[in-house]
């Protein structure tokens, strides 16, 4: 690789796209990815992850990969065992961190276990969850195992019923005490918390708020009081090294703000979280000075195998 370059990356396969049902953001994450890489000066190869994808990486023997896969088999584990069989070194946390940072259920025990504040939560089969109310509403009724606030359903207060899950819900779900409040994050760069976002959205921050234009909007630095921006810095790096992630992660928050402290909770660390450059990631690193050229060069620069 160092002979390649001065740097010890040039030549970057960006995985994008993938088989999962966040596949369209991937998308447009890895476009975005491979033109600011481009930018910062290195050979870029886009490469939509099918399941052809080691025979891909044979054919272009990149120096590394940018992992800009979302969702079940490029956030869970499974690209980056792959990426480990192949010694190709890549971007983002490695395999044992992403499989248990997609598992919400896992990950909250970690968190709890070094004293992070979890909302309480269980699971429960589908059907039993469209039959009665297995938690007193109000409470959240979400896969276990996704990202991108797929098939998020809130159950309010007064609902007489329980909630009828679509499709896209697995046979078993995670139901959640709803917290009430406001919606912060914090990205994790290397060893160190940017700073705090506040995202503004109407009703629930699910998938269309994240990605349809005018879904949501966004204040970074958020306007909160320091000691609750301290705390949720501290509880994100705390979570980034419980779980053992490398490179970039993104912890999201609530904030019910009727009880101070006492109302932050983590909700769940996301490994491979949204690279455009108005991502909530991105975004962070740019209110600290960091362009998204900059940012995505770090990232790559970051990558190795043993992850």
């Amino acid at each position: 690789m160092a002979g390649k370059s001065s740097r010890r990356a040039s030549k970057v396969a960006v995985l994008m796209g993938g088989l999962s049902a966040e596949r369209e953001v991937s998308l447009v994450t890895g476009r975005e990815c491979a033109a600011a890489l481009r930018e910062a000066g290195y050979q870029v190869v886009e490469v939509d992850a099918g399941r052809d994808v080691p025979a891909r990486l044979a054919e272009i023997d990149p120096d590394a990969c940018f992992n800009a896969l979302h969702g079940r088999w490029g956030e869970d584990g499974c690209v980056q065992g792959v990426l480990e069989w192949l010694r190709i070194p890549y971007t983002h946390s490695g395999v044992l961190a992403s499989a248990l940072a997609i598992d919400k259920t896992r990950s909250k025990e970690v968190f709890r276990a070094v004293g992070i504040p979890v909302v309480e939560s269980l699971i429960a089969p589908k059907a039993e969850v469209m039959a009665r109310h297995v938690m007193a509403p109000p409470y959240v009724a979400k896969p276990n195992a996704e990202g991108s606030s797929v098939g998020v359903y809130i159950v309010s207060k007064d609902a007489n019923t329980p909630p009828r899950l679509g499709d896209e819900m697995p046979d078993s779900v995670m139901v959640e005490e709803y917290v009430p409040g406001r919606e912060l994050t914090v990205s994790v760069l290397g060893d160190r918390a940017m700073c705090v976002t506040e995202i503004h959205a109407d009703g629930w921050y699910d998938y269309h708020a994240k990605y349809a234009p005018g879904g949501s909007t966004h204040t970074c630095p958020a306007a909160i009081p320091e000691a609750i921006a301290e705390a949720a810095r501290d509880y994100a790096l705390r979570a980034h090294n419980a779980i053992g992630c490398r490179g970039l992660s993104r912890c999201d928050f609530r904030w019910d703000d009727t009880r101070g402290l006492a109302g932050l909770f983590i909700l769940e660390i996301n490994t491979q979280p949204g690279m455009t450059p108005t991502s909530l990631s991105p975004e962070q690193a740019a209110a600290e000075g960091m362009s998204f050229a900059d940012l995505c060069a770090w990232i790559v620069e970051d990558a190795s195998c043993g992850r």
